[in-house]
């Protein structure tokens, strides 16, 4: 670029830049709309804690260069990145550093590690939480004290308390810890159900340990299903490790929601974010503020998604409900005449619109209460009465080990599926009172996934009862119409949607 060039293009470049002075500086009156969250933080931001989280470990453990020790390491921290040493106590941007003193009441330092070796206390986790009551009942996230053997609460008057764990609830990543502390201020709690998509909500809390830090934006979805036990509030607010336990407020000031997962592809905030809604937190809290756990309802199914092609095969008008994919022997289902095929549209009333409906429903259900399932099988609804019973631990289900059937011909039939009957000591073993068992597949039956070894219980509406029938059946088979199969493998029983192919 020439010396005249540069000229014009500076001489442009001022003319541009002096133009929108006067005629534009209204402009910048839209600002004025935004909204204002001083009012609001200040309201809110007393009540939001800081929580840490400390692990005992050996000093050997240190695991420092030959030769050096801490004094080395804080000087080449100091001198080669002008910081210093991460985890010291003169580091208060890490997020695992050692708050010091507490101004007053309940401060409790980390150990130094001695000459001596032995145990000491390490930084594990930090996070945030908020208060929910003057003597000291504080929330969180489950993940944020996960194997905690001590628990650290700052206030925002820098006061720090161990804090003492009162439950934990895995299943909804809701945790209460208690300080002995009065007087203490509280969030206002407020109604999750209301949240409208677009509107405008702040989170507070201590990203990468940051204490105190705003950030706002909008409820993005509501309902959003990550296949969690909860549907979460979904955000665009700025939310990152650390954040984790911290509430999410709307413009109220009340606690909508605690945040708690991020979506991302590098481990910082991408632009969604996730919160628990509070109402359902709230209950929980109730629980183990009461009892130290929780207690939810089961009626003891496995259940999974009903696809449109399921739909569209069974007849459904849309895809909706939970399909039961295996019932427990002796379970509340069980008992009730639920079946592995069929298709749960109500619960009590209430419309299943997905599978991860149900086990809220019957979680929220308290154990002993009698309730109502609505089944959709073959081609009918109907009502069928379940106790519900009390959620046990869950426990790891074991596959039936099986001898594997000498493979048979390439199929010929519309499904390309080769089929035998099952021994009769066999089917008392699966608990099965129809089928036949599946020994080679080609063509369709091969392309939506079945295998060697599966059972086919159900063609359509027809239940198959032997490998004869079987074959008279899918003789008959429309091949411009789709047809669910109901199949069993293992322990879990679902639909296969498949399409006949024609036959001469």
């Amino acid at each position: 670029m020439t010396i005249l060039s540069v000229r014009k293009f500076f001489a442009a470049a001022v003319l541009v830049a002096c133009l929108p002075l006067a005629p534009h500086t209204a402009s910048a009156a839209p600002a004025a709309n935004l909204p204002d969250f001083t009012d609001l933080v200040d309201k809110v931001g007393p009540a939001v804690v800081n929580i840490r989280t400390t692990a005992k470990v050996s000093n050997s453990t240190r695991g420092l260069p030959p030769g050096m020790d801490d004094g080395d390491m804080s000087e080449f921290f100091r001198r080669f990145f002008g910081i210093p040493m991460p985890n010291s106590p003169q580091s208060p941007g890490t997020p695992n550093s050692p708050r010091g003193g507490g101004g007053g009441g309940g401060s409790d330092q980390d150990q130094s590690p001695d000459s001596g070796g032995g145990d000491t206390e390490q930084n594990s986790g930090v996070g945030s939480g908020f208060i929910l009551s003057s003597d000291g009942y504080v929330m969180t996230n489950a993940h944020v004290i996960d194997d905690a053997d001590t628990i650290y609460v700052t206030l925002t008057d820098k006061r720090e308390f161990k804090a003492k764990l009162i439950g934990v609830d895995d299943r909804t990543d809701v945790a209460v810890v208690k300080i002995n502390a009065a007087n203490l201020p509280t969030v206002q709690i407020g109604d999750s159900n209301k949240v409208r998509v677009g509107e405008w909500v702040v989170a507070i809390g201590s990203p990468f340990g940051l204490e105190n830090t705003v950030t706002a934006g909008i409820v993005s979805a509501k309902g959003r299903d990550t296949g969690d036990y909860l549907p979460f509030i979904q955000t665009d607010v700025a939310v990152n490790p650390g954040n984790s336990g911290g509430p999410l407020i709307n413009m109220q000031g009340e606690v909508i929601g605690i945040n708690s997962q991020i979506y991302s592809r590098t481990g910082g905030f991408m632009g969604i974010s996730f919160a628990i809604p509070i109402d359902e937190a709230m209950r929980v809290a109730d629980q183990l503020k009461t009892s130290g756990k929780v207690t939810r309802g089961r009626i003891a199914v496995a259940i999974g998604e009903v696809t449109k092609d399921v739909a569209d095969s069974l007849g459904l008008p849309k895809a909706q409900g939970a399909l039961v994919s295996s019932v427990e022997p002796g379970g509340p289902a069980d008992k009730a005449g639920v079946q592995p095929g069929d298709i749960i549209l109500k619960f009590n009333g209430h419309n299943v619109d997905t599978a991860t409906d149900l086990p809220r429903m019957v979680g929220d259900t308290k154990p002993g209460t009698k309730a109502t399932i609505t089944l959709w099988r073959k081609g009918q609804t109907r009502d069928v009465p379940v106790t519900v019973a009390e959620m046990q631990p869950e426990k790891t289900a074991k596959a039936d080990q099986k001898k594997a059937p000498t493979p048979k011909p390439r199929a010929s039939n519309a499904l390309g599926v080769a089929v035998s009957d099952i021994p009769a000591d066999q089917m008392k073993s699966l608990k099965l009172h129809n089928g036949v068992q599946v020994d080679a597949v080609d063509g369709p039956a091969a392309r939506v996934g079945l295998q060697r070894g599966d059972i086919i219980l159900r063609v359509g509406d027809t239940d198959i009862t032997s490998a004869k029938q079987f074959e008279d059946v899918t003789s008959h088979l429309d091949a411009s119409k789709m047809v669910a199969l109901l199949v069993r493998r293992g322990e879990n029983t679902q639909f296969v949607p498949i399409r006949p192919r024609a036959t001469k």
